[in-house]
């Protein structure tokens, strides 16, 4: 041991899993969600099928698994959230924690308006029985040029057959949003809705209010209920007719697309928004694991259930549209406008076809709005981890006070995507404020910093003294090279050929585009602001300043000195002191 090193634990025991398959489910419930039901197939109908799952695959594969391991790893070694655990490894980048809280902040905003639209939904499959408000023109919110099976059909009677929109695509736009024109014409609420908002903040509240880790059996509901219902359709839809072409949209590339910036960027971004990497909830969500937990197995384990769970509702979702197609007598890629309410258009279309639909209206629904909450409370989890780890003394004894405030004062930024143009704000947060330039612009920085200035053989070390085993070279390699290059080129290849927001044909006055990318940079301006703060307010000579910046200052957990003891014999917390040391950069806070 050093003579002149000192060791302190934080004060606080924050906690942790009641079970090892706790954490395996939590991260399950986190990763697959909405993201995977909602988000992937628009995003691969958006970028030419075939060609979105191109840029997919080399993503997961160099990017997200690699990351995704990186991140619960040292969450599990350190204990704390997203808010700090970069900032103890490399001080000068603690503005990737704040960030990090940035981005999940605006991400718990929005996410949690798709609950409410699933709830509405929901309600209105009940309230209906035994029909379903979708299957049939006539209501009072269809147009005249409303059809049923290719024939028009109008509150006073059938008009002819002439082009339209279906009963389905009216709902969604004229009854469940109740669509305007564009953003700048916000309308009135949607008082539905605004209730249903609610009711979704209840829900996430009432799971998460105790701490996750604390949630029990929950996360074991959450996590496999989706499944049962996501086979039924998978089988449902691909034995429609015309399914088959629009698997095959679905599974052909289109070379030409990827010249483009957006299946670059979307399939990136995708893989992060999926993995929830970047967000500060896969640290979060590790730290409350024993220190001697195997994250590795989980780790895997979760990548892998995601990207099938992504690709098996793809199926499911261009199935559909193949079906969509065939009916409409037109091609897939023009068989409805490409956004974020895609999923709300494609499943109740094959609901309507299952024997007793108004009964599998119910449970998909149920289903969709499982896979939103166990998401949202994992990623609210994560915002409230985060500050409570940066302010533990007055934080976590008032933990749930604070985790009531965060939930009311989301639902309250939420209610203006509740309106009659909140699609067009709702539409501007995702493009703009958790995903693409801003999410790999912080996830490039965090990489950065763990794997370049902390050091991925040191990492490799701190999982080498949780596991007892060394991971391979290949985690080295992506967490070194490959990964960070990866991200940077994307990053550049979206500034060189940037594509503003659009939604569906709709595109955004220049005012909103410069508001969206206003919201990036509320989280992109931390990194390099903080560094700056850092090297103003930091004594010394320009050196010591850049050294004391890059070396760590890691406080131990107290579960964790009392975890186990080390090869070396000596209790856990000296011996983390030993072994990082050995780089002599190692400084522990008093």
């Amino acid at each position: 041991m050093h003579n002149d090193l000192t060791f302190t634990p934080i004060a606080v025991d924050r906690g942790g899993w009641s079970n090892k398959l706790d954490f395996l489910f939590s991260c399950i419930s986190l990763s697959v969600g909405l993201g995977n039901v909602w988000r992937f197939p628009y995003l691969c109908y958006k970028n030419g099928g075939g060609a979105f799952l191109v840029t997919y695959s080399i993503a997961m594969f160099l990017c997200g698994i690699p990351i995704f391991f990186q991140e619960v790893a040292v969450g599990q070694y350190l204990g704390v959230g997203g808010s700090t655990f970069v900032g103890q490894l490399c001080p000068i980048f603690q503005g990737v924690g704040y960030a990090t809280m940035t981005i999940v902040f605006f991400l718990d905003l929005y996410y949690c308006v798709i609950i409410a639209w699933g709830l509405f939904y929901l309600l209105s499959s009940a309230l209906w029985f035994p029909e379903l408000p979708w299957s049939s023109c006539g209501n009072w919110w269809n147009t005249r040029n409303c059809y049923e099976d290719g024939v028009n059909v109008t509150v006073t009677g059938r008009i002819g057959n002439h082009p339209g929109s279906t009963p389905i695509e009216e709902f969604w736009e004229h009854r469940v949003l109740r669509q305007s024109d564009g953003i700048t014409d916000i309308g009135g609420m949607q008082w539905e809705l605004l209730v249903c908002l609610f009711f979704g903040w209840l829900i996430v509240y009432s799971v998460i209010y105790r701490g996750l880790h604390q949630s029990g059996k929950v996360i074991w509901f959450t996590a496999l209920f989706p499944y049962a219902v996501l086979l039924i359709l998978l089988v449902r839809s691909v034995t429609l007719p015309g399914a088959s072409d629009g698997l095959w949209y679905y599974i052909t590339p289109r070379w030409e697309e990827l010249a483009n910036p957006g299946p670059w960027i979307d399939g990136a971004s995708q893989i992060f928004f999926a993995y929830s990497i970047g967000t500060g909830a896969l640290p979060a969500l590790g730290s409350y694991n024993s220190f001697n937990h195997n994250c590795y197995k989980d780790a895997v384990i979760t990548c892998v259930v995601n990207t099938l769970t992504s690709l098996l509702a793809g199926v499911c979702t261009f199935a559909v549209l193949g079906n969509i197609a065939l009916e409409q007598n037109t091609s897939v890629d023009m068989v409805v406008n490409s956004g974020p309410g895609l999923v709300f258009l494609t499943y109740p279309e094959v609901v309507l076809k299952l024997p007793g639909a108004t009964m599998w209206a119910v449970i998909f629904f149920l289903m969709l709005i499982t896979l939103g909450v166990d998401s949202e409370f994992c990623l609210v989890e994560s915002f409230v981890t985060g500050m409570v780890d940066k302010w533990p003394k007055v934080l976590l004894p008032q933990r749930r006070r604070f985790t009531f405030a965060v939930c009311l004062l989301l639902f309250i930024l939420g209610i203006p995507m509740v309106t009659h143009g909140g699609i067009y704000i709702f539409q501007l947060m995702d493009y703009y404020s958790a995903s693409g330039l801003c999410l790999l612009w912080v996830c490039f920085f965090q990489t950065i910093a763990i794997s370049w200035f902390f050091g991925a053989d040191r990492v490799l070390d701190c999982i080498q003294e949780m596991m007892g085993t060394r991971p391979n070279r290949f985690w080295y390699i992506c967490w070194v090279y490959i990964s960070p290059a990866v991200m940077l080129s994307i990053f550049v290849f979206n500034l060189i050929q940037y594509v503003p927001a659009t939604y569906g044909s709709y595109a955004y006055p220049p005012w909103a585009q410069h508001l969206g990318i206003s919201i990036s940079l509320t989280s992109m301006l931390w990194i390099p602001g903080y560094a700056l703060f850092y090297f103003l307010t930091t004594p010394g000579t320009f050196q010591q300043r850049l050294k004391t910046g890059l070396t760590p200052k890691i406080n131990f957990r107290p579960n964790q000195t009392q975890a186990a003891t080390t090869s070396k014999g000596l209790p856990l917390s000296e011996s983390s002191v030993v072994l990082l040391t050995q780089s002599n950069s190692f400084v522990v806070p008093m």
